[in-house]
């Protein structure tokens, strides 16, 4: 039986991501383009009022909770089937987003900040845990590992464990291994190569986010508004 793909809607509600800051800063924009990812095949859409591209900085959690519920109550009233994740590092961004109507976590911190574990695990909704090197900040500061795959590897496995002592159920668990985040060009391919190994190596299902990013850039010389072909291939 063949393995069943799933395509993530990116919805960023901030002025400063990397590929389309400030075009669905407001709500009703943001809805709009959430419905037509729907139509193009997206089953889930991801939400973010948090810039996590390199060199971002943070921002408070009053101001996060701003950018992302009123859009996360529009998507609802709009429908309510689809998956909505809330991609964020806070607890009571969580919180609140659940309470407005997201269905998945996807933290860029793998549930390492105070409280996140316990709020996933007492929702009972899916996660997704991802690596990361360092902050947004200084996380593409010359970033360095012994053995990338190795080093993905065994932390995405401590973050698995610790998650399931915390109570949240194996079923719920997704694991990303950060393209981007804190890895070079060589890093970034090495674990691109390694897919198949990495998910049999922890037995979860994987979330992969390449869409326009620099190593695409990279690779084929393009700016960002040129990488779609790149992202798709």
């Amino acid at each position: 039986m063949k393995e069943r793909f799933k395509i993530m809607g990116v919805i960023n509600v901030t002025p400063d991501s990397f590929s389309d800051g400030g075009k669905y800063y407001r709500t009703e924009k943001a809805v709009n383009h959430t419905l037509t990812l729907i139509q193009q095949g997206a089953e889930i859409i991801d939400i973010g009022g948090e810039s996590t591209r390199p060199g971002a900085d943070s921002v408070s959690e009053s101001e996060e909770l701003k950018r992302v519920i009123p859009v996360i109550q529009a998507i609802r009233k709009k429908n309510t089937e689809i998956t909505l994740s809330i991609d964020t590092s806070k607890a009571e961004v969580m919180t609140q987003a659940i309470k407005a109507g997201a269905n998945f976590v996807n933290d860029v911190n793998a549930l390492q900040n105070p409280n996140c574990m316990e709020v996933v695990a007492k929702a009972g909704i899916p996660v997704c845990l991802m690596h990361k090197q360092g902050t947004p900040k200084n996380m593409q500061n010359k970033p360095h590992y012994a053995d990338i795959l190795t080093e993905v590897i065994a932390f995405l496995q401590r973050r698995i464990d610790n998650c399931l002592l915390a109570g949240i159920k194996r079923e719920n668990i997704i694991i990303d291994p950060g393209i981007g985040f804190g890895k070079t060009l060589k890093h970034n391919l090495v674990l691109l190569r390694n897919i198949k190994k990495l998910k049999n190596s922890l037995n979860f299902p994987l979330l992969i986010g390449v869409s326009r990013k620099s190593m695409i850039g990279e690779l084929l010389n393009n700016k960002v508004d040129e990488r779609l072909y790149g992202s798709l291939a």
